[in-house]
């Protein structure tokens, strides 16, 4: 069955062609597996709450009609703008208009969120865009130039809600700047979703071709339901492709945890358990009440444009496992940096067990793809990473500097692993945050350093020991396996380039200080050099010699970082090896130049590193790389066989001589 949307008819009819739906929201009433759903263009200010799921072999498909047409926002247009004072108005908005949910009286708050940042849920947008909240009336009749914001012009479009409202009406004072509110497109986000079904596995639908923005979500952290403008809500099965995605007040996209009503937010809630705790509850909580391969996850995200979202692009925990995120632009993510703590990033993921993330292009985030606890059968392939590291020399200022405000293209946190990082170009100052084990690095390009080896583990307690012990799970399932530490190394570098970049001298200022730092070593040195102190395989087997378990006189054996392993690495302009380096080489006769360039063609990367490069690399391949040590799982495909790295970041496959790096 196919059914018709227009929002440009006068009265609605029956679905038809020729007597279209005036909403999307009807034709997610009656739609059952098998349907289709066309979308012709227009606005359709509502929210979409599909009532019934599709099957494995019969998707609901909301199609629009011609790609980026149809636009499926969380916001009302607001045209009653009264003048107090120059540059400053005044809107009194009746509360009717938010029915249940009054954004602009719900503050962003939850577990892992800065609650020095006060901000509402909802927004202003001029011509589409969200303006700064400010938290007082001054702020907006004298707005300041916010000098932390990535985006630091448009700051001075300020608003602000008072705390004490008139009876029945939701007051927002905002100044336009130079923009006169009768002459241009002013609006408030005044829905929480957009297209997000309000019950628990309605899975197998497919959204593509849709715009998609406005909306006034929630802070999303692992501990929470976690919700996004867009998303398959605890189901299984989504497709979510060929879609525009911003301007949501946290998350655009969610593949995160259903509602837990005992356990949401409780460390905010409850602060005698702490947060690693209430979130190892939460995974054990999910198992008992269905978190399975059968019925969770298994969705596919490709070819959108997702940007200009306060929290993340993407956000998961639990909810993403087996998917395939793919050929996403993914960019300008917590640019505006009202919203702070720990769960900020283009992608911020947790468990994303066997998840695929491929051919994306990530940059000017706060923090590019942060894989955060059981990253295991991860593989991250063939992406464009840039720009994810405080890109403009007017924010390399300590001051300015909150919470994880630095950022990387990749952060991997407290994952015992297998996760495999290959093929992929890494261009910000910093390339990846490596408080973790168990990753495999092959055929990358780095012009950025590894940061924050060694450290990062433990829970923060002032004076105790206070580790962080994250699970691990069966083969491929979500099934877990047994919880541990880290123990740190476990790690493989197999056939990667590293030149060093430029290093800005207000980053080295910033960095200072950080070498005891718990949570960065301030490292800005491109190579492996940071694991100069790990083991080769060989000085940790030989712990074990002689040993013969119980008896046996006391060891550090069992806690003591795991070996590190290393092969055809090539280092360029200063990039430093690790000590204990195999089968390397650095060129100190060449000063290599990578630039990325942006024209109307797309980007492309100009460089003579290939002119340099020696053909002498083994091929690399899952029987290469070995297991993980706690899973005890292989590096290998979500179907259990063999990866084989013979294929380059452009699909060209690697023959004769190999050389390091992405490119064949």
């Amino acid at each position: 069955m196919r059914y018709f949307v227009d929002a440009a008819v006068q009265t609605s009819g029956q679905g038809t062609e020729s007597a279209p739906f005036k909403t999307i929201s009807e034709a997610a009433a009656v739609a059952v597996a098998g349907d289709e759903v066309i979308v012709a263009d227009g606005i359709y200010r509502e929210y979409v709450d599909p009532v019934n799921a599709g099957t494995e072999k019969a998707q609901i498909t909301y199609r629009a009609k011609n790609r980026l047409k149809a636009v499926i926002t969380g916001a009302e247009p607001v045209t009653d703008w009264e003048e107090v004072e120059p540059g400053v108005y005044k809107a009194a908005i009746d509360n009717s208009l938010f029915g249940d949910y009054n954004p602009f009286r719900t503050l962003v708050s939850g577990d892992w969120f800065d609650a020095q940042c006060t901000a509402h849920t909802g927004d202003v947008f001029l011509n589409g865009k969200s303006m700064y909240e400010v938290t007082d009336y001054e702020g907006v009749a004298h707005p300041k130039e916010n000098l932390s914001s990535w985006d630091k012009d448009f700051t001075l479009y300020t608003w602000y809600t008072p705390a004490e409202q008139e009876e029945g009406t939701t007051v927002i004072y905002a100044n336009f700047g130079d923009k006169d509110p009768k002459k241009e497109t002013i609006e408030i986000s005044c829905r929480q979703n957009c297209f997000y079904p309000s019950k628990e596995g309605v899975g197998y639908i497919t959204l593509d071709g849709f715009t998609v923005c406005q909306a006034a979500t929630k802070w999303a952290p692992p501990t929470a339901y976690q919700d996004g403008m867009v998303g398959p809500h605890w189901s299984k099965g989504w497709v979510i492709e060929n879609c525009e995605i911003f301007e949501s007040k946290c998350s655009g996209i969610s593949l995160g945890k259903y509602l837990q009503p005992e356990n949401d937010n409780k460390w905010l809630k409850w602060k005698y358990k702490d947060g690693t705790q209430t979130e190892r509850d939460c995974i054990c909580q999910a198992q008992l009440e269905g978190w399975t391969k059968e019925k969770i996850g298994s969705h596919i995200i490709r070819n959108n444009e997702i940007h200009h979202c306060g929290q993340t692009g993407i956000v998961g925990h639990l909810g993403g496992v087996f998917s395939v995120i793919e050929n996403n632009h993914i960019h300008h993510i917590n640019n505006k940096q009202n919203l702070a703590g720990a769960e900020i990033g283009g992608i911020k993921m947790h468990a994303a067990i066997d998840v695929i993330i491929k051919n994306n292009h990530f940059h000017h985030c706060t923090r590019g793809l942060w894989l955060d606890w059981q990253a295991q059968g991860t593989r991250v392939t063939g992406n464009l990473f840039h720009d994810n590291t405080l890109p403009y020399e007017y924010l390399l200022v300590k001051e300015n500097i909150i919470n994880l405000g630095i950022g990387e293209d990749i952060f991997i946190e407290v994952s015992h692993g297998p996760t495999l990082v290959d093929n992929n170009i890494f261009l910000s100052d910093r390339a990846i945050k490596l408080p973790t084990q168990g990753v495999a690095f092959v055929h990358n390009l780095f012009a950025g350093s590894l940061t924050a080896v060694g450290r990062g583990v433990d829970n923060g307690a002032k004076t105790i020991k206070s580790p962080r012990y994250t699970p691990y799970h069966l083969r491929h399932r979500t099934e877990i396996a047994g919880f541990m530490t880290i123990l740190h190394g476990d790690m493989r570098f197999y056939n990667n380039v590293f030149v060093q970049g430029k290093i800005r001298e207000k980053f080295k200022e910033i960095c200072k200080g950080f070498e005891h730092d718990e949570w960065d070593d301030g490292n800005l040195i491109a190579g492996t050099l940071t694991y100069s102190d790990y083991m080769t395989s060989e000085e940790w087997e030989k712990e074990f010699e002689g040993y013969c378990g119980y008896g046996s006189a006391p060891s550090d054996r069992y806690y003591m970082p795991l070996p590190v392993w290393t092969g055809g690495n090539v280092f360029f302009n200063g990039a430093k090896p690790s000590a204990k380096e195999k089968d390397f080489h650095v060129d100190t006769e060449h000063e290599v130049k990578i630039e990325l360039i942006e024209d109307e063609n797309g980007w492309r990367i100009e460089s003579d590193l290939f002119e340099y490069l020696p053909k002498d690399c083994k091929m690399i391949d899952t029987e290469t790389l070995g297991m993980a040590f706690e899973p005890e799982q292989r590096f290998e495909a979500p179907d259990c066989s063999d990866i084989v790295f013979d294929t380059d970041i452009k699909g060209k496959k690697r023959e004769g001589g190999i050389c390091a790096g992405p490119f064949a």
